[in-house]
């Protein structure tokens, strides 16, 4: 394992980190506890010192699960970064009441790493009008968290105007070599290690999408003479930069623990050749012609009041195109959708649309996923 150190923190952090939300899932929906502990303590064995989760993943069970799952000397093995909620937050006295209650939930006395949640212009605004940042300074001060951050989806321009308005430590972005110019992107990247803040990269492969391959992508890695798996190529273009600190992973299974761990023992900062990094724009290409809605799955636009699964949706249509099988696409969307939560049941609320950090015309494209696969 391989460790990178912030600016702004004085702490060793492995390049590979921990995401908890996506952790395997009994039939009924809750973590698999078991598998779950295991592939945890498994890549915390393994130099992994770097765990993410909040308040809402998992539908609130990823907190406590990882609080019990940190036990027996895990904890002091990791540094902790969860989120408050800042869309729930009313009045200032919630700040503290989710924190205190984060704290009881992952078992532990401190937060290393506290960011707000999904930043964005309306949540940050709301944010600073019920004083934020005091309460972050009185957290730091009295010791319940250690460092501050934020993660982020919204426009650049909102992203440097909150980089710019708090002694943060990091920040959490959605990158990777298909989203460039997408929310925070290369720009504000750059700015924002310009300021010393440490960079956390969330969708390293856009919900899974860049993990797989067809013929077209297979053959354009493939040109390199370089033999990687796709999420390989994936994560070595964000360890490539050395801006970025550490890439999250919303590991499922034991072999993406296994895998990705593998993968963390080679990522340096420039690493790559000149010919391996213009391979990506092979592969973009590729994807750019093929992907028809840009989701990735995170499921803000969830619950939906009609009970539509809309990344599931969206996942199964851009399989059709992606991969050229409609047919297979088909079969997963008519599992997926077996119970119900098909497109065609959309009420066309737009509640969904407000919510999606991809900004994406959802009501128009599940449209779209109805006609293709007929319900």
């Amino acid at each position: 394992m391989l460790y990178r150190t912030m600016n702004k923190a004085d702490r060793k952090l492995s390049i590979l980190g921990f995401g908890c939300m996506r952790l395997p899932q009994t039939p009924d929906c809750h973590i698999d506890e078991p598998v779950a502990t295991e592939m945890i303590r498994y890549a915390i064995d393994r130099g992994v010192n770097y765990l993410d989760t909040a308040y809402v993943y998992h539908n609130g069970e990823s907190e406590p699960f990882l609080g019990r799952a940190l036990s027996g000397g895990y904890r002091q093995k990791v540094n902790l970064a969860t989120k408050l909620p800042v869309w729930m937050v009313e009045k200032r006295g919630d700040m503290d009441r989710f924190l205190n209650e984060q704290l009881k939930r992952l078992q532990t006395d401190h937060i290393d790493f506290y960011l707000l949640h999904g930043l964005k212009s309306t949540t940050w605004n709301r944010a600073q009008e019920l004083n934020v940042t005091e309460f972050l300074d009185e957290a730091r001060s009295d010791g319940r968290i250690s460092y501050a951050g934020f993660s982020f989806h919204d426009e650049v321009s909102v992203f440097k105007e909150i980089v710019d308005a708090y002694d943060w430590t990091l920040s959490q972005i959605q990158y990777n070599f298909m989203d460039e110019e997408n929310q925070a992107g290369t720009e504000g990247l750059t700015y924002a290690a310009g300021k010393g803040l440490g960079i956390v990269i969330m969708e390293p492969l856009r919900g899974g999408l860049l993990a797989r391959e067809s013929g077209d992508v297979k053959k354009a890695w493939a040109s390199t003479g370089v033999s990687r798996t796709p999420a390989e190529w994936g994560f070595f273009w964000l360890w490539d930069k050395p801006e970025i600190t550490v890439v999250l992973s919303g590991m499922s299974t034991m072999t993406q623990v296994k895998d990705n761990l593998k993968y963390a023992n080679d990522g340096s900062p420039g690493s790559l050749t000149a010919a391996e990094r213009r391979v990506y724009d092979k592969v973009k290409a590729v994807y750019r012609a093929r992907m028809k809605v840009p989701c990735t799955g995170c499921g803000y636009c969830l619950p939906c009041p009609g009970g539509i699964k809309i990344p599931e949706c969206f996942a199964a249509y851009n399989d059709a195109f992606i991969f050229e099988d409609a047919t297979r696409a088909k079969d997963s969307y008519d599992a997926d959708t077996d119970n119900g939560g098909s497109a065609s049941g959309c009420q066309e609320c737009g509640v969904c649309e407000c919510l999606c950090p991809q900004q994406i015309e959802i009501r128009a494209r599940l449209k779209d996923v109805a006609n293709l696969f007929r319900h």
